[in-house]
């Protein structure tokens, strides 16, 4: 494949993956412009106490944060498995964690970006409005307070994060209930709960961290899960205030909430943890690209849409991930092929590969909600990107410490942060760091 000329691309969103989609599009010689809404780089890595005007997120005319961070996040993984390849995520003096707090990570972003020069590529305090095809190429509206720019770019690389607008699910009886809603992108200390009976749906990380900071000052916390056994319902070992149901069946008028094991409370606050939906409300393109039921399609290795490829693409998509090295792995495959280095297949090709992908899904029983979930299956994807972009693939200590820490976590939920069984692998996650910072790679 002939190499093509340096092209202008604008990358929407300058959080983890803007960032590093940035620096790999430049390292292959192409000019980029990040667009970032808020006023610093580090999307949802940003920590800001205020909340949005509607706590459960279902107004579209509501004031939107720029973050999801609650004040006492700290990372679910440890940080020498989520560093760039090339740039250790590293113990500094700021946070010497192994599972640090939320502004390590940001300050590691910031690091990054000054490292490598991103900071003149990124207009902050610009919100981009529209990105349409036109004529073959991208034009891009944007705006920076009262000023609407419009400028046309080769090509757009979408990095604008999946952390912003709240899936919701729908409970019978919910329009009568008398209580208070609000979904965990609004949550940030546990006082406003002091004293209340709160139920919390969810079982992601976040739903364990939250359940956790209210029954500290909660009256009761009752978390709801569809992944629940009857092994695990009822109270929580270690908190005289916790219990674990079932799935809501049902809420009433008195304030009840009926769980499926039939267990019932009446509760103050319903405490939505139950992710978010994929968003791309600046994204034109006649209908080519869709969110049906949080599935982002019809997409090639859920990055490129086959009959826009390679002119448009997403980074950051996938869910249960380690999200770093998969954003750099992702970023390298998308600056190499908008530089004619690497080679994609025909759009009726890649159709065809979608095509399969979501058969075997069906065939497997996975929702279509599930569609960017890798979990287990993210390290053969990973090195399939290696593959193409010339790298090598997912060290082994990397896979070690990542199933490690799953099992360690279910082991050990209050403490896995803090005890854990592998450090003797960190060494090698750091003979590894050595040759990819020399190298480049």
């Amino acid at each position: 494949m002939s190499l093509r000329a340096a092209l202008n691309v604008a990358v929407i969103g300058a959080g983890a993956a803007g960032l590093v989609a940035a620096r790999e599009l430049r390292r292959e010689g192409h000019s980029v412009v990040v667009f970032e809404r808020e006023n610093r780089l580090g999307g949802t890595w940003v920590y800001d106490p205020k909340t949005e005007s509607d706590p459960i997120g279902l107004d579209p005319s509501r004031t939107v944060a720029q973050s999801s961070l609650y004040a006492s996040l700290r990372t679910n993984l440890p940080r020498e498995t989520m560093g760039f390849r090339d740039y250790p995520f590293a113990a500094s003096t700021r946070d010497p964690r192994r599972f640090p707090g939320h502004g390590e990570v940001l300050e590691y972003l910031n690091d990054f970006a000054n490292e490598f020069g991103l900071t003149e590529l990124v207009r902050l305090g610009t919100e981009v409005k529209r990105v349409g095809l036109e004529g073959g190429k991208w034009r891009v509206r944007s705006r920076c307070g009262g000023d609407f720019v419009d400028e046309i770019f080769d090509a757009a690389v979408v990095c604008n994060g999946h952390y912003s607008e709240p899936r919701i699910p729908e409970i019978p009886g919910i329009e009568t209930w008398p209580g208070h809603q609000i979904h965990s992108r609004n949550y940030r200390i546990p006082e406003p709960f002091r004293g209340q009976v709160v139920v919390l749906i969810g079982s992601s990380s976040s739903a364990v961290d939250i359940s956790r900071d209210i029954a500290g000052v909660a009256k009761e916390a009752h978390v709801a899960s569809r992944s629940v056994t009857d092994g695990t319902i009822g109270k929580v070992p270690g908190y005289n205030n916790m219990w674990i149901h079932s799935m809501i069946e049902r809420v009433c008028g008195d304030g009840t909430v009926v769980f499926q094991d039939g267990s019932a409370v009446c509760a103050n606050v319903i405490l939505h943890c139950t992710g978010y939906k994929y968003h791309f409300p600046f994204l034109d393109t006649n209908g080519t690209v869709t969110v049906d039921d949080n599935r982002v399609g019809p997409l090639y290795k859920h990055v490129f849409p086959p009959t826009l490829a390679p002119s448009i693409s997403f980074v950051g998509l996938s869910l249960k991930v380690i999200p770093f090295p998969l954003f750099e792995l992702q970023s390298k495959w998308i600056a190499g092929v908008l530089s004619g280095r690497i080679a994609l297949p025909s759009s009726d090709e890649m159709m065809a590969n979608v095509e399969v992908f979501y058969r075997t899904l069906d065939e497997s029983g996975i929702p279509k909600r599930y569609t960017h979930q890798l979990a287990d299956y993210q390290f053969e994807y990973n090195d399939w990107l290696a593959s193409e972009c010339g790298c090598p693939p997912s060290e082994e200590w990397r896979k070690q410490i990542y199933f490690a820490t799953g099992k360690n976590r279910k082991v050990r939920p209050e403490t896995y942060r803090d005890e854990w069984d592998d450090e003797h692998l960190v060494p090698r996650a750091y003979e590894d760091f050595a040759k990819y910072c020399s190298n480049g790679n």
